[in-house]
C-alpha cells in the first residue's frame, strides 16, 4: 500500500534492498500505466518503465544499487514514460550508514512545474550560449574580413598574427560547442562511456605536459607507487583532469599540485587531488560551483567546466569533493573506480 504517498503531487516508487517494489502511489501508477497493487513485489526495472530516446532504461543507466558506496542519490534527469510523455526523475538511495549497502530506493517522477522549470533552464542556456559564442565569433569574422579587404596591404607577419588569433578564437568556439554537447548528454542521461583499464598517472602526466606549454603557473605531479589501473573512459579522464587543473591555474595562485593515489576513504577507488595556493572556495559556495554557468571568479571561463566534471565523474560511479588545502588554497578530489583485478595489467 502507498498510504500517505497518495497525498503527494509527484509520482513515487519505492523498492527494498532486494530490488523489488514496496510501494507505488496513485500518481506514479497513472504515469507508469500500472495498478499500484499489481506492482508490489515486482522487480524495480519492470515497474519503472522509463526510457530515454535511445530506448535505454533508467535502472540500467543509473544502477541505483551499485556505484560509489557513499552515493545517496541520483540527480534529476529527463526520461520518457511508456506513453512518450517526458518527466523529470530523481532518486534517493537510503543506507543504514555511510558505505553500507543500499537498503531502499525512492524514485520521484515529476511533471508540470518541473517541466516549466526545465523550459526556463533551456531558455537561460540559449541566452548564455548566445553571449558566450558572440565574442570568439566576432573575432573570427573581424580578422577574416580584414584579411579579405586589406590582403595586399598587410605584411606576412600581420597576416600570420591575424590568422593565429582567428584560429585561437575558432578553437574556443569548438571547445564551447563540445562543452554544451556534454552538458546536453549529462542532463538527459545519454552520456555514453567507453570504459577500459586506464593508467591514471599516465593521463595526469599527459595533462601536465599539455597545460605546462600554455601557462607559466608551476604544476607539480606526484604519484604513489604500484597503483592499479582505473576502470574509466580514458578520453573522459583527460577531459575531467584538464578542467580541474585549468580551474586551479585560472582561479588559484602559486604552485598547482596534482597527486594520484588510492582514496583513503575507500581503497577500491583511486583519487586525483588537485590543490592550489589561492584564496580557496568558501564553504557556502562549494555546491554552487557545480551548477551550470557558475562564474564566481574574475578570470573568465564558460562556467561549464566543473558542472561537466561532476557529471562525468558521477557517470563513472565516483565523486568530486571540494575542501581546503592545508596552509591555504582550494583542494578538489576526483575519485575513480579501480579496474577489476583480472584486467589491471591491460594498457588503455
Amino acid at each position: 500500500m502507498s498510504h500517505g504517498l497518495d497525498l503527494l503531487p509527484d509520482g513515487i516508487v519505492t523498492a527494498g534492498a532486494d530490488g523489488r517494489v514496496t510501494a507505488v502511489n496513485d500518481v506514479a501508477g497513472r504515469m507508469l500505466a500500472i495498478a499500484p497493487e499489481q506492482a508490489l513485489g515486482r522487480p524495480l526495472e519492470e515497474v519503472l518503465a522509463l526510457t530515454d530516446r535511445e530506448a535505454h532504461a533508467w535502472t540500467a543507466a543509473n544502477a541505483p544499487y551499485d556505484g560509489l558506496p557513499t552515493r545517496t542519490g541520483v540527480p534529476e534527469q529527463s526520461w520518457l514514460l511508456p506513453d512518450g510523455t517526458e518527466v523529470l526523475v530523481t532518486a534517493r538511495l537510503h543506507r543504514a550508514a555511510r558505505g553500507a549497502p543500499v537498503e531502499a530506493v525512492a524514485v520521484s517522477l515529476r511533471s508540470g512545474r518541473g517541466r516549466a522549470r526545465l523550459d526556463r533552464d533551456r531558455s537561460d542556456l540559449v541566452a548564455t550560449l548566445a553571449h558566450e559564442l558572440r565574442s570568439p565569433l566576432t573575432g573570427v569574422k573581424g580578422f577574416v574580413q580584414a584579411l579579405l579587404n586589406r590582403w595586399d596591404k598587410l605584411t606576412d607577419e600581420q597576416k600570420r598574427l591575424m590568422l593565429t588569433t582567428a584560429s585561437a578564437d575558432a578553437d574556443r568556439l569548438s571547445r564551447l560547442i563540445a562543452e554544451l554537447l556534454d552538458v546536453a548528454r549529462i542532463d538527459t542521461g545519454r552520456l555514453r562511456l567507453h570504459r577500459r583499464p586506464t593508467d591514471l598517472p599516465k593521463k595526469v602526466q599527459m595533462v601536465h605536459s599539455s597545460l605546462s606549454v600554455v601557462t607559466s603557473t608551476p604544476i607539480e605531479v606526484s604519484v604513489d607507487p604500484d597503483l592499479p589501473n582505473a576502470d574509466a573512459d580514458p578520453d573522459k579522464v583527460i577531459q575531467v583532469l584538464t578542467n580541474v587543473v585549468e580551474n586551479a591555474v585560472r582561479h588559484g595562485s602559486g604552485t598547482v599540485r596534482v597527486h594520484v593515489g588510492l582514496w583513503a576513504e575507500d581503497p577500491s577507488y583511486l583519487a586525483v587531488t588537485v590543490s592550489d595556493e589561492g584564496p580557496g572556495i568558501p564553504a557556502e559556495l562549494r555546491q554552487r560551483v557545480f551548477t551550470k554557468f557558475w562564474t564566481g571568479g574574475t578570470r573568465g571561463g564558460s562556467g561549464l567546466g566543473l558542472y561537466i566534471v561532476r557529471g562525468l565523474v558521477r557517470a563513472h560511479g565516483g565523486a568530486v569533493l571540494i575542501g581546503d588545502r592545508p596552509g591555504g588554497g582550494a583542494r578538489i578530489v576526483t575519485t575513480w573506480p579501480v579496474a577489476p583485478a583480472e584486467s589491471r595489467t591491460l594498457e588503455p
